[in-house]
């Protein structure tokens, strides 16, 4: 971003418009007016705070954290609500359009067609594969795992690759903008813009000699610490290293653009992602690397593109906002480089912190011969687990068993526990990530269910057809829909008031954004301490000066006799939407500048 910061932001500035830096922008500039821009935020954190103690199962677990109806009438249908303050300020914010219609996927797959699959597999006494339980026998949940979210990742899939073929002009102007840039020296794109302040950037040979020890540090990485069980040579590892930072800067230049035209979170970051990850599967498949550690390989070469992608446009965000607000370029790319450098560290720690705390061991009993493996079950070492060792099993592409981790026991060989992992799971789906396991297992492997993923490939055509946001509608056809449903019941608020007050609100320092803001934060940072806390819970039996607290901490709504109360968890979620449409009516107050102060007189 650095050599095309002058093209992208400066030069074009009246086409780029990058709605989310030009917003922060403006929220900068009126901040200097006072008023009560910063206390409706804190309106918001601090209520949003207070409800998620009450609400998040991590925490105090004083009300159910999805209300959940299951109706006897329509078998497989499932109707919940994972009524959280984040998914409600993310609702008020994308608005009641763009709500409606993600909460309209939801509504088709865990209403029609999960109710579809029951109904006709009932009929059928054996399992049908991905499953391995008859449908017959299944839950809600489980007609979701083994079903729908391969149609949803074909979904997502096909959404991605129009998004993506709608935005090919976009595409092919940013390559050759970011071509022309670069055969322009540092020097006279730095005299034509003005010398100054506001136009002084790191220098070019910083970005050069950067780029290269990327190519080094990553032919290191892949030659002196490989993916157990896929070797590759010295030679591939160079192409590969030099392809990453050529992919890289295509894709930064794409991610930029789109992000200038259409802001940060319309980004079809996940498609450019999948799209490399097909590439490079495509050519692992033509050089024989199919075995499961060569998707790791796979993973780790496209998710270093998808990350630079990622960065791009927030970064771009950022050195809009110093060019409406007059800061210095290099300063910012300085902040930058610590900022990416800081989120290493707090971004993998956290996840590795969530994927522990929402970790699951469920009771299975399935029978393997851990001598004798089957196609598709892996056995990866052994897991200590309540004071037993188990063999741990990675199943991938089995035709018997699901996919996922099992501890088995040593000595019988039979299945005794699935180890769910938190991140994957129906608690933090990722449904971007699931899709790109399905992509690069389907290649490698051969071994695509086809069949699910065309249907929602199709199913996002005949949508497009209609005129509808496909890819929204994409998305909310794979998540959850008690995600889905309570991100709708942000938008329906949005609606509301809209509709009160006879004006659009899309201003993001509007009333009800700046307090839906707060809530996001609020459900963030309070649910991230309870998984903490969650964490020095597991560990009091190791660490005695913990004390009460933590044991204690999610037992509070059990000892008050309401824990599980659908009905006060919908109570207290009306409760947090009705104190979001109040803030985003009430004005915000403006502090009109104080009159000058006039030289006393003599009299």
């Amino acid at each position: 971003m650095i050599p095309l910061r002058r093209q992208l932001i400066v030069k074009e500035h009246g086409n780029l418009l990058y709605p989310e830096g030009t917003a922060c922008a403006d929220v900068l500039i009126a901040g200097d007016k006072g008023g009560s821009f910063a206390s409706r935020v804190f309106y918001g954190l601090g209520l949003g705070s207070v409800y998620t103690l009450i609400q998040n199962s991590n925490a105090f677990a004083i009300v159910r954290e999805t209300p959940t109806y299951n109706p006897s009438w329509l078998p497989g249908a499932s109707l919940r609500a994972a009524t959280t303050s984040e998914y409600l300020g993310v609702g008020y914010i994308i608005g009641p359009k763009i709500a409606g219609v993600i909460f309209a996927g939801g509504v088709f797959s865990w209403l029609v067609m999960m109710p579809a699959i029951k109904f006709f597999g009932s009929l059928v006494p054996t399992p049908i594969y991905p499953s391995t339980i008859p449908i017959g026998q299944m839950t809600s949940d489980q007609l979701w795992q083994y079903y729908i979210r391969y149609i949803g990742a074909g979904a997502v899939a096909a959404a991605g690759l129009i998004t993506l073929v709608k935005t090919t002009p976009t595409i092919v102007a940013a390559l050759r903008a970011g071509a022309a840039d670069l055969r322009k020296t540092d020097a006279r794109a730095a005299a034509r813009e003005g010398e100054g302040r506001t136009s002084r950037d790191l220098p070019m040979t910083l970005v050069l000699v950067g780029s290269a020890v990327i190519v080094v540090l990553m032919w290191l990485f892949l030659t002196f610490k490989p993916v157990p069980g896929a070797p590759t040579g010295a030679l591939a590892n160079v192409i590969a290293s030099v392809l990453v930072v050529v992919f890289g800067f295509l894709f930064v230049t794409v991610s930029s653009r789109i992000a200038g035209l259409i802001g940060t979170s319309s980004n079809p970051i996940s498609g450019m992602a999948i799209a490399t990850l097909m590439a490079t599967c495509a050519l692992f498949l033509l050089a024989g690397w199919t075995v499961a550690a060569y998707g790791a390989l796979a993973l780790t070469i496209g998710g270093t593109v998808c990350i630079a992608a990622a960065n791009a446009g927030n970064t771009s965000q950022d050195l809009k906002t110093g060019f409406l607000v007059g800061a210095t370029p290099s300063a910012q790319q300085k902040g930058l480089f610590l900022g990416v450098l800081a989120s290493c560290f707090a971004i993998g720690i956290t996840l590795i912190a969530m994927n522990k705390a929402l970790e699951k061991f469920v009771p299975a009993r399935i029978m393997v011969d851990v001598a004798h493996p089957s196609e598709g079950v892996n056995v990866e070492g052994t897991k200590e687990y309540n004071g037993r060792t188990y063999t741990l099993l990675n199943v991938i592409g089995s035709t018997t068993i699901a996919e996922g981790k099992y501890l088995a026991d040593a000595a019988t060989g039979k299945v005794e526990l699935q180890w769910i992992q938190g991140i994957g799971s129906q608690d933090a789906p990722a449904p971007q990530a699931r899709l790109m396991s399905v992509v690069i297992n389907g290649i490698l492997n051969r071994k695509l269910t086809w069949g699910l993923v065309l249907l929602g490939v199709f199913l996002v055509i005949a949508v497009k057809l209609l005129g509808i946001r496909s890819l929204s509608f994409a998305v909310g056809s794979y998540l959850s829909i008690g995600t889905t449903a309570a991100i709708f019941c942000g938008g329906i608020v949005r609606w509301l008031v809209e509709r009160s007050t006879k004006t659009k609100t899309d201003d993001e320092a509007s009333p009800g954004a700046l307090y839906a803001s707060g809530l996001i934060a609020a459900g963030g940072i309070v649910g991230l301490l309870a998984i903490c806390v969650k964490l020095l819970a597991a560990a009091q039996e190791k660490v005695t000066w913990l004390g009460w607290f933590p044991t204690q901490w999610g037992k509070v709504g059990e000892k008050l006799g309401v824990a599980g109360s659908s009905a006060l968890g919908m109570l207290a979620f009306a409760g947090l939407a009705f104190s979001l449409y109040y803030f985003a009516r009430k004005p915000l107050e403006t502090v009109p500048p104080a009159a000058p102060t006039l030289p006393p007189t003599k009299s």
